[in-house]
């Protein structure tokens, strides 16, 4: 299995595109603050899955897969604070936030499938 064929790779990488062009439109003034900040959280998720994939061992995995969870709190502050900003839709932001909490229970039972495995 290759890590593309991951249901957590495959939906937090369509997120992190999502995220991309949504920054497009924040502001200007924003290219060095939030956008960049977003866009660096939002995009560690799926690197995070990849890099422990491709490592030995399942703890190594499971250490990234934990890093990968971080992050994505991390962008799902983001995304609050954009919408409070006016930089995104209420309702945009519902739908993506709505995602990450559910791709969070997807990584978490991913986490457990793994530690029972090994």
């Amino acid at each position: 299995m290759k890590f593309k064929e991951l249901k957590i790779w495959q939906e937090s990488h369509q997120l992190t595109l999502e995220i991309y062009k949504l920054t497009k439109l924040f502001p200007k003034s924003e290219v060095y603050g939030i956008s960049s900040q977003i866009q660096r959280s939002s995009s560690s998720v799926p690197a995070n899955i990849v890099e422990g994939y491709n490592r030995k061992g399942s703890k190594e995995f499971i250490q990234f897969l934990y890093q990968a969870r971080g992050s994505l709190s991390e962008t799902e502050y983001f995304i609050i604070l954009s919408t409070d900003l006016g930089y995104i839709e209420p309702t945009k932001s519902n739908e993506l936030l709505s995602r990450y909490e559910s791709l969070s229970k997807m990584l978490s039972a991913f986490i457990s499938y793994i530690k029972k495995s090994s």
